[in-house]
């Protein structure tokens, strides 16, 4: 895999910038990641998981990076160090098309405004729009059809992907990466009722992200209705996550896809949110908290764990039979203590 790639480099200088043990030729040149199947003589392959370690001593990998215990077992050069999977992702990075193909500057079709302060090394592609006010930092790339409003700061090293829409008074910390399709600042669900029609309230606050925030593809992350939305530094969101008005998310917390969180709650830091978890507002959960899939969660936590709702799948006979139980539940705990009172009276 990627063994056509441009770039190259030598175990020598991945072992040190990975600071890992180097056991073989430090002049061996790669190319290119691989899985330990797909691997060929210019790719390096990683093992991260003891279910592949059937694979090792058959891989046509050039170097493969590996556990010390494995690695014996290895049959070509290697780099051992204690957790292979970390090292793939640091190393990731230097084989990526998008980091190795040369920057272009401010297309002619964008249109900047003349107040928008715009840094050094700064990509700006076709038909985006840059609004009155704002700050772009230094070494920044602001993918085609992407649109930031009025007042809106995007910090330095940020990667806005095509088609990235950015409201007004945003502020975006270093790092950030925005996938396509994803809304920062738009309004919050904020109506108020009288009695006949919904009347609509002006969301007044804005968004915050902090440094090296990811936003998947086609998620919503609401302003607030006064204050910020805030969104911790580290934070990980998923694609097709709704995260609505002045939700706070602490540090180093990854939301998995289609997570929802009502207004107001707030999230510790480094908690874990499994796909489709659902969170009602003004909640509050504490650092440390694991919701897993598919969990609706209607009051706090306030300790750290890992919590879940819900139940497993099943046939749809056995479900229909459960749900009929379900609704007799309050019943049979009325009669049931009903017997336990009249057993203490006899």
């Amino acid at each position: 895999m990627n063994s056509d790639a441009a770039v190259s480099y030598t175990l020598g200088e991945l072992a040190e910038r990975l600071d890992a043990r180097l056991i073989g030729d430090a002049d061996l040149r790669v190319s290119g990641l691989s899985t330990l199947t797909d691997a060929g003589p210019g790719d390096l392959a990683f093992l991260a998981n003891r279910a592949y370690l059937k694979y090792l001593a058959g891989t046509g990998a050039g170097a493969v990076l590996v556990h010390p215990a494995h690695g014996e077992a290895c049959p070509c050069p290697r780099l051992e160090l204690d957790n292979p999977y970390l090292g793939y992702a640091k190393l990731s990075h230097l084989f990526d098309p998008l980091n190795n193909r040369p920057r272009q500057a401010v297309h002619s079709t964008a249109t900047v405004s003349p107040s928008a302060a715009v840094g050094e090394r700064v990509e700006i592609g076709a038909n985006c729009v840059i609004e009155a006010g704002v700050e772009i930092g230094d070494d920044c790339v602001i993918g085609p059809g992407c649109v930031i409003g009025a007042d809106t700061v995007v910090g330095a090293g940020s990667r806005l992907h095509a088609n990235v829409t950015v409201y007004h008074g945003v502020t975006i910390g270093k790092r950030a990466i925005l996938h396509s399709g994803s809304v920062i600042g738009g309004d919050g669900f904020g109506f108020a009722h009288d009695g006949k029609q919904w009347e609509k309230i002006a969301q007044l606050g804005g968004v915050s992200l902090g440094d090296d925030v990811e936003v998947g593809s086609c998620s919503s992350i609401d302003r607030g209705a006064l204050g910020d939305t805030l969104i911790g530094s580290g934070v990980k969101i998923d694609s097709q996550v709704q995260i609505a008005h002045n939700v706070q998310i602490g540090d180093h917390s990854a939301l998995a896809g289609c997570v929802g969180i009502a207004g107001s709650t707030k999230v510790g830091r480094h908690c874990l949110l499994g796909g489709g978890v659902g969170l009602s507002g003004h909640l509050t959960l504490t650092d440390g908290v694991q919701v897993t899939g598919m969990s609706l969660v209607t009051n706090s936590i306030l300790e750290p764990g890992v919590y879940s709702s819900g139940t497993g799948s099943m046939s749809n006979s056995q479900w229909r039979k459960n749900a009929v139980r379900f609704k007799q539940l309050d019943e049979i705990a009325k009669r049931l203590h009903r017997l336990e009172r009249d057993m203490r009276d006899t």
